[in-house]
């Protein structure tokens, strides 16, 4: 008897043991799987951030992060959907899982880093002003008592307000929703300058052929990374393996080549 209760004491420990480690297996870190299991990778973005990520004279949205997403899910073997979120509420379209990633030019800072866990930086980039050609603006000193554009949530606005001193001395600052507006608000006057990415003020000035100039002192340097759910490391690594596979081979190079017209990526370098 004694033998007997034994034996189904064992027995009972040995499933209590396997339903424990199922359990922590299925607490952990699924990222990864599931998004291979949805078949889909859902990236969320400003969809007017040219070159980065815009819509074209067709609707559709295009952009030189666009096509490395394209590249990343193609070799994954999985659908990228392209979901344009409000881009002052990126965190909370990320950590309520309406999208799978942040990618479209998301600068990496040392606050989003607590709170976002990055891929490696694939682009370096810097935070500028615009200004009108004939305007007597030629530095940041000259924008004291002036009045600036700039979009809402975004890392110009960060860039900004980490410089105090630049900030106390404008006369006001205006936050709008995307930088087309701001610059569309720069182009009638109703601002004097707008800040924003240098990648999507060249963009804008080579492709819009406005009377726009970029003054040559910068606000901040940046780097440009794919932003995950803090836990989603699994998902993250991904990513990132593929894309220094990618820098390997010579293909992010070819498709920042096909943008900028020159390979601007720092991947593996």
């Amino acid at each position: 008897m004694k033998k007997f209760l034994v034996t189904i004491a064992l027995t009972c420990l040995v499933f209590s043991m396997l339903g424990a480690a199922g359990a922590k297996e299925q607490t952990g870190d699924q990222s990864l799987e599931k998004v291979l299991s949805k078949g889909t990778f859902v990236m969320g973005l400003d969809d007017s951030f040219p070159p980065m990520g815009y819509r074209d004279e067709n609707n559709e949205v295009v952009g030189f992060d666009i096509d490395l997403a394209k590249e990343v899910t193609k070799r994954m073997n999985v659908t990228l959907k392209i979901q344009p979120i409000d881009w002052n509420a990126k965190e909370q379209e990320l950590n309520t899982g309406n999208i799978d990633c942040i990618w479209n030019g998301f600068t990496m800072t040392e606050d989003r880093k607590k709170v976002i866990n990055f891929s490696d930086p694939y682009v370096d980039n810097a935070q500028v002003a615009v200004v009108k050609t004939q305007s007597p603006v030629q530095s940041l000193k000259d924008l004291a008592g002036k009045k600036i554009g700039l979009q809402a949530g975004s890392s110009a606005a960060e860039a900004v307000q980490s410089n105090p001193d630049f900030a106390a001395s404008l006369k006001e600052i205006i936050e709008v929703k995307d930088n087309l507006t701001a610059l569309m608000d720069l182009e009638i006057g109703g601002v004097d300058a707008v800040v924003l990415d240098l990648f999507v003020a060249n963009d804008n000035i080579t492709r819009s052929g406005k009377d726009f100039r970029i003054l040559d002192e910068h606000l901040s340097s940046e780097e440009y990374g794919v932003g995950f759910r803090k836990n989603d490391q699994a998902l993250r690594d991904e990513v990132q393996r593929i894309l220094n596979e990618m820098a390997a081979d010579g293909t992010m190079a070819q498709i920042a080549t096909e943008w900028f017209g020159k390979d601007i990526t720092v991947v593996g370098k």
